[in-house]
């Protein structure tokens, strides 16, 4: 799998790249992460990136020729096919709010050139000509493409076979299909008691059975709390069992 990231700001990924862990995806190139610097392919002796936008208005435009300049390289330093070449992301405001299930897509892809980005935009021919999906973060703007991009890679990356300690460990994650998209259940360590709040009595019980019913119970609690849409959906696909069901309305009925 292997990312090509379009920014101005390739030092903000070096951090990003060593630490944490992930950096084993990025290591090994399992996730294989390439930075690309559009002012590479500017022209002249200010290599200039950017202009200010015809009609007027605040800020400046990001140009479209070393853009495509950039985008050129990449391909030929991908040596891809012209019929399975890798899409180019744009990390936008009108792209697809970025889920779960969008990550696991992406996770099982052979990658993407993801385009960060800043200023007021890109010039919107360099979007029409090359950009073949977009992503969005939430309704938010940010300074640049360079944090969405590196929320992304850090996604996929922990979801690589290998990475994470635990191979089972994201299955539980928030989201995930394996707890039917719900929200996780708390979580507890040692010592059992802090500041005089013990540890549920569920989870020292050493009775599996009814720990994953104190989980489940939790993560449904939590979801109807924080985000019922969520339970809708699972309703929705027959997720949801009797016992399930029957907590949900102990929990209506005590609103």
């Amino acid at each position: 799998m292997r990312f090509d990231v379009i920014t101005l700001f390739p030092e903000l990924f070096a951090p990003f790249l060593e630490s944490g862990v992930t950096r084993r995806a990025y290591q090994s190139a399992q996730v294989d992460v390439r930075l690309w610097n559009p002012r590479d392919f500017a022209e002249g002796n200010y290599r200039r990136v950017d202009d200010r936008p015809f009609g007027g208005g605040p800020g400046m435009v990001m140009m479209a020729e070393p853009l495509s300049r950039c985008l050129a390289a990449i391909r030929s330093d991908r040596a891809e096919d012209a019929s399975a070449q890798a899409p180019l992301v744009l990390f936008s405001p009108i792209g697809e709010r970025l889920d779960h299930e969008g990550v696991e897509r992406w996770s099982a892809s052979r990658g993407a050139i993801l385009l960060c980005g800043r200023y007021e935009g890109v010039d919107q021919r360099f979007i029409d000509a090359y950009v073949t999906a977009q992503i969005s973060m939430g309704d938010f703007v940010l300074s640049g493409g360079e944090i969405p991009a590196m929320a992304l890679l850090d996604a996929v990356a922990r979801l690589q076979p290998g990475v994470l300690s635990d191979e089972g460990s994201h299955q539980l994650d928030s989201f995930n299909p394996a707890i039917d998209g719900l929200l996780d259940s708390p979580h507890y360590t040692r010592p059992e008691e802090w500041n005089g709040q013990p540890v549920p009595g569920e989870l020292l019980s050493g009775h599996h059975a009814h720990i994953e019913r104190w989980r489940r119970d939790q993560s449904l609690r939590l979801t109807a709390l924080h985000r019922p849409e969520l339970l809708t959906a699972a309703r929705a696909k027959g997720l949801l069992d009797k016992a399930d069901e029957a907590l949900l309305a102990k929990l209506r009925n005590a609103l």
